[in-house]
């Protein structure tokens, strides 16, 4: 019990950031759109006094989020699934901080297009996802490395739920398991540095993520199936797939705050901790659901699933 509440008060107490250098990798799923975790979380802490370095995917986005913040905030374009782009992003962010260094890494860029069964997709679907949510989040972190180090700063992955149970097919989940072990390893070496590593493991929240366009991808992909794979899995099982997916959506959380205080602790708190789950979902069903036997959480989480046409009996 001591230990508990020795835990409970050292990780509240916060470290002075209003003077350090945040960059927030702040890239919507979809061009222009402003309904995300990492926009959310710039404006917090941009109201808390915080300087902030925010990466958006379009020129778009980048106004839209000037005109609802302070002076403070500056942004640039970065498309991290591209290595030039990055390189230019980090000549821009050491150039503002620096030999003072970046004290806080907010790696938030992420995609679920294409989403699909496995059976529907190719190299090059898994591909593009791996590129932003895993490689690029790669390429960003060693690249302001160095920087991070020099301040002793703090690193955030944001992974997902899924990131711990894999529910459904394409490279979304696959993606977010990579973020994990990278995360893992990442803050084992550079503990000796002083530099803290959290992962964020955000349960479903209502930002565009999921939005028409993959629900669009869906479609598409399977209209433009062989005839044999659509046989096999047959009509019913695209539209309830669809539908799985389209309530997956329709339940998130629409209270972002439970995932943007997460990141705001641990990129303030002396304590920080190494993991964050926000969303009672992710607290409440699928962290216990990881845990179980995998006999069980394949039973539990195929009651949500189809079943093909032609499956065996």
């Amino acid at each position: 019990m001591s230990y508990l509440r020795y835990r409970s008060l050292s990780q509240g107490i916060q470290v002075p950031v209003s003077l350090k250098s945040f960059c927030l990798l702040n890239v919507a799923p979809s061009a222009g759109s402003s309904i995300g975790l990492g926009n959310v979380l710039a404006k917090q802490l941009d109201r808390h006094g915080m300087r902030v370095l925010a990466a958006c995917l379009t020129e778009k986005g980048a106004e839209d989020l000037k005109k609802e913040t302070s002076s403070r905030l500056q942004t640039a374009i970065v498309d991290i699934s591209d290595s030039q782009s990055v390189s230019s992003a980090v000549e821009w962010v050491t150039r503002i901080v620096g030999d003072a260094g970046l004290w806080g890494l907010v790696n938030n860029a992420g995609t679920i297009v294409p989403a699909a069964p496995i059976g529907w997709l190719k190299k090059e679907d898994y591909a593009r996802v791996l590129n932003i949510n895993l490689l690029g989040t790669v390429d960003v972190t060693l690249k302001l490395l160095p920087l991070v180090r020099r301040a002793r700063g703090r690193i955030i992955i944001v992974s997902s739920i899924l990131g711990r149970l894999s529910v459904f097919g394409g490279g979304y989940a696959l993606s977010k398991f990579g973020l994990e072990a990278f995360g893992d390893s990442l803050r084992r070496e550079l503990s000796s540095f002083g530099v803290k590593v959290s992962i964020v493991e955000p349960g479903a929240f209502k930002t565009s993520i999921i939005s028409s366009p993959a629900f669009e991808g869906l479609a598409q992909i399977w209209k433009n199936l062989p005839a044999e794979i659509k046989e096999s899995y047959g009509e019913q099982y695209y539209k309830k797939f669809a539908q799985t997916f389209q309530a997956l959506a329709d339940a998130g959380n629409s209270t972002f705050y439970k995932a943007t205080d997460c990141m705001e602790h641990a990129l303030t708190a002396c304590h920080p901790w190494t993991r964050y789950s926000a969303g009672w979902d992710a607290k409440l069903y699928f962290i216990p659901l990881s845990y179980l036997p995998t006999c069980i959480s394949d039973l539990l989480t195929s009651v949500y699933l189809p079943k093909p046409y032609r499956r065996v009996e």
